[in-house]
């Protein structure tokens, strides 16, 4: 038993000895190695650079898939109709409420772009196809209805913007339908002149052309720019350096050469 208990004992002194000796190196090893280094302002002015560039090319970069289909390409629609730039009169002559998928392929006002539709309002309207008279907005009722006897178009349909959908509180087809869905309602309009079929309340070509510049052309200016400054800052190119310098130093012997032989 004696025995027993002192192999116990000298097993955890050597134990204890074992544990000791390793912190001991841990400890030595680390003052060894001494603090870490700490950066250097140049260190630090690329770390946040690159930090920067690359929020701004990846932020900007997503953003075109967002901004693209819901400002952008309705705009540059809006453009390729090419509508009046003054506004003409119209009146409207019909709605129909439909409902069904098959029948809403179109609508003259819906919240949201994405859906399926399966209630719709239909708007039908007739316009003064003139291009040099424009919508009286300090006329009377009275004079309005004097001027509904003027020969019209055919019968377009009334879209609340291009695609015929937007999104709350831009659009609200509730005030809309109100407010132009009732036979007799005469309000100003404006057509396409390459698609006569195709009517809007609200038209401003510079409108158009500032959400292309706000909504396409910043952020890809903003992903273009970041991205070659990224590239600038990382890319090595000294393998392009090395090249030119092996390739003068071949040539040279060859010219030397040259001169010998002459």
């Amino acid at each position: 038993m004696r025995s027993d208990s002192s192999e116990l004992l000298l097993e955890q002194q050597a134990e204890e000895l074992r544990k000791k000796k390793l912190l001991e190196l841990a400890a030595a090893k680390k003052a060894k190695n001494g603090p870490p280094p700490k950066r250097s302002l140049r260190e630090n002015a690329s770390f946040y650079t690159t930090s920067s560039l690359a929020f701004l090319s990846v932020t900007a970069g997503a953003s075109l898939l967002f901004l693209v289909p819901l400002y952008v390409d309705p705009a540059i629609s809006t453009l390729v109709g090419d509508f009046v730039e003054r506004p003409t009169m119209c009146v409207t002559t019909r709605r129909e409420d439909m409902t069904g998928l098959f029948n809403c392929s179109w609508s003259s006002c819906r919240e949201g772009c994405t859906s399926d539709v399966f209630k719709c309002t239909h708007i039908y309207v007739t316009f003064i196809d003139d291009l040099n008279f424009t919508f009286p907005f300090n006329a009377t009722p009275a004079e309005l209805f004097n001027l509904t006897d003027i020969e019209r178009s055919e019968e377009a349909i009334l879209l609340v913007n291009i695609k015929g959908c937007g999104y709350p509180p831009t659009v609200k087809c509730k005030n809309f339908t109100d407010l132009y869905g009732f036979e007799g309602a005469v309000f100003p309009c404006y057509y396409s002149k390459q698609n006569k079929t195709v009517v809007m309340t609200a038209y401003n070509r510079e409108d158009q052309v500032n959400t292309i510049i706000h909504f396409f052309v910043v952020p890809f200016i903003v992903t273009v720019v970041s991205s070659v400054f990224l590239c600038i800052m990382h890319c090595d190119c000294r393998c392009k350096k090395e090249r030119r310098r092996h390739r003068h130093r071949h040539r040279r012997p060859r010219i030397e050469n040259l001169r010998g032989s002459q």
